[in-house]
Parts: structure tokens; sequence; C-alpha cells
């Protein structure tokens, strides 16, 4: 199929992003979904941030503790995942996290973040959101 809108990629090809000094990722979108490898070095903190994408996380290797919801309001909880662990976190829910240990894992989000693509994603540096 000469036409075909497959892509297929190995993923040592793509480009690893360093996002801070202890986060780093590799990125691999289609048009209604986006999957990302991202490795966390003990201590890593990922801010506080909210978006419309679904997320789901899968920890490969390792371990997150996040912070879900706003602290003292209905729903908030504290969850550690571990490896071989999964959690799905809806659109527009509040959530943190940092790295137990060395961790290494797999995000999928719907729709694609499309600040994770154009460099907006500045509550990595900012955390005031």
């Amino acid at each position: 199929m000469s036409d075909s809108l497959v892509r297929h990629e190995a993923w040592d090809e793509i480009e690893l992003e360093r996002v801070t000094e202890t986060i780093t990722r590799r990125l691999f979108t289609g048009e209604r979904m986006m999957l990302a490898h991202v490795h966390l070095a003990k201590g890593a903190v990922v801010p506080k941030h909210h978006h419309e994408n679904e997320q789901l996380t899968w920890v490969v290797e390792g371990a997150l503790h996040f912070w879900i919801g706003e602290e003292g309001e209905p729903g908030y909880e504290e969850r550690v995942v571990s490896a071989g662990e999964v959690m799905f976190i809806p659109s527009n829910v509040p959530h943190r996290a940092e790295a137990l240990e060395d961790t290494f894992d797999v995000d999928v989000f719907s729709p694609p973040r499309q600040d994770w693509l154009d460099g907006t994603d500045s509550y990595f540096r900012d955390e005031d959101d």
C-alpha cells in the first residue's frame, strides 16, 4: 500500500528530549493519541498541572508518588504507582508526581499533548499552575 499513513520507528531513533536535569522523554504521536517514554531520576518532580488530555501511566520500572486533585478538596488522594502498575488520570484533574527511585514510565495521552509537541509545557519550569 503505497499511500499508507502507517508509521514505524525504533524508539532508539526517536529524538531524546531533555525536559529537566532529571527528566527525559521520547514521543511518538498519531492524530488522536500520543505515546511517551519518560525517564525520571530518583527525586525528579513533575510539578502540579492539569490538561484536557486523558492520561494512562504505566510504570515499567521504579515507582512514582502521585498527588491527585486539590489538597483539602473532595477526591484528593495520594497514590504510589509501582513497576507493573497502570493508572488512568481523567481530563483536567490536577496532579503532580515525584520519582521514588529511578523510573521509566510509558504515558499515553488522548488527544496528543500539544504543549509537549510545541514546547509550551512551562509547568516544568514554573510551579504556579
